[in-house]
């Protein structure tokens, strides 16, 4: 059986851990707080959950999603994640994270930030960072779904972005490829992709309604509205 390694078990990672349970994977869970403090959450999720060391659920992960502040990136174990896909959920939130220059001025991205880290043996794809986590539990559908919702991701490596889909496809999700990890600014806070497709009304507060299908035309829509 397949393995999803989660590095942050909050509210994202929780939700995509869930999803892959009942997609049929295992999940190895962790946080910056040790593997004790996920005893409920592992409880929650049932035999096919544990917890671990971030280092751990690295090395365990056929697909690994890193969801921590992106202030703490650096903390990330970089040799477990070698040759692995890394599934970015992280974005830029200065009030949190304090002002990065690289990403004020627009030179590079958040994304592009954790790959330069990792180094070029590990490949990062940008996804899940554009739906809220409570859109994120319930608009999954079965491949073929007639109201089945898409989401963009970003990478460099084709063939990361090829085992990113086949996650997303096992979690309940089409894709939408937005192209490489740069282009990942198109759909990162303040852009219209940001929250605003999965909401029933996408004119209002997207955290304050009940989620509502996108599909991947829709997606590429606003897309196309973010590159102007």
């Amino acid at each position: 059986m397949a393995t999803l390694g989660l590095i942050g078990s909050g509210f994202i990672g929780g939700t995509l851990a869930r999803l892959a349970v009942d997609g049929g994977l295992d999940v190895v869970l962790s946080n910056s707080r040790g593997p004790e403090t996920l005893a409920d959450k592992v409880a929650e999720l049932g035999a096919h959950a544990r917890a671990a060391t971030p280092a751990e659920a690295a090395a365990a992960g056929d697909w690994v999603v890193v969801t921590i502040p992106l202030k703490a990136y650096t903390s990330l174990p970089r040799e477990p994640l070698a040759g692995k896909t890394v599934i970015d959920t992280n974005n830029y939130y200065p009030q949190r994270d304090g002002q990065i220059e690289a990403l004020d001025d627009g030179s590079t991205t958040s994304s592009e930030l954790l790959q330069q880290y990792l180094g070029d043996s590990a490949h990062v794809v940008k996804a899940f960072n554009n739906i809220f986590f409570k859109h994120l539990g319930v608009l999954g559908r079965p491949t073929g779904a007639a109201d089945r919702t898409a989401l963009p991701i970003a990478g460099d490596d084709a063939d990361a972005k090829r085992h990113a889909t086949e996650l997303l496809d096992i979690l309940g999700y089409d894709v939408v490829d937005a192209g490489p990890l740069a282009e990942g600014r198109f759909y990162q806070p303040g852009t219209p992709p940001y929250g605003a497709p999965y909401a029933q009304n996408p004119g209002a507060s997207f955290a304050e309604q009940k989620a509502g299908p996108a599909p991947a035309a829709r997606i590429r829509e606003f897309l196309a509205e973010a590159r102007g």
